[in-house]
């Protein structure tokens, strides 16, 4: 198990994309890190796009960014949600600031784009946010996966495979 020790923070609200959200927990549970699904709420359950749920584990105030190895951001329409609270934005620049993976797929580029952390970077996302992340200051390219230094973006379902590949590499250095 490549990932044994290791604690992955998962953020959450309603209407993320749900494929985006399971795949990469299961995906990294496998490998034997510790994810752990944190929302506005503790123990609140959010629900996907397609109807499937999750539960947070935990509130956004109630974690300790610094206890973590690597945070992912979902896609869906959650990403719009996210990116309104200071406390994620927090936790995103936290992360950024240390150099701690971030993985971000989908519209999940809105969450970095608020935290404005994407100046200089090389990222992708779903089209329809490409323009939002060239304002931003990054270099948008249509690839399944860009890894730039500790951030690792995707574009959309079909890429999981491709992103998770990545981003467990970017965890394994």
């Amino acid at each position: 198990m490549k990932l044994q020790g290791k604690k992955i923070l998962q953020i959450i609200s309603d209407d993320f994309e749900d494929l985006e959200l399971w795949y990469p927990v299961l995906r990294l549970r496998e490998e034997g890190a510790t994810v752990h699904i944190v929302g506005k709420e503790a123990k609140h359950t959010y629900t996907g796009k397609y109807g499937v749920p999750a539960v947070s584990d935990y509130a956004y105030n109630d974690i300790d960014a610094s206890s973590y190895d690597a945070l992912l951001v979902p896609g869906g329409w959650a990403p719009d949600k996210l990116r309104r609270y200071e406390e994620v934005l927090h936790i995103v620049r936290e992360f950024d600031k240390v150099r701690k993976p971030i993985g971000q797929i989908c519209h999940a580029g809105w969450v970095l784009i608020s935290a404005n952390i994407l100046h200089g970077r090389k990222v992708t996302s779903t089209p329809g946010i490409k323009d939002d992340m060239t304002n931003a200051g990054a270099t948008w390219v249509d690839e399944p996966v860009v890894v730039d230094e500790h951030l690792i973006s995707s574009r959309r379902p079909p890429d999981l495979p491709d992103y998770l590949r990545e981003f467990i590499k970017v965890m394994e250095r």
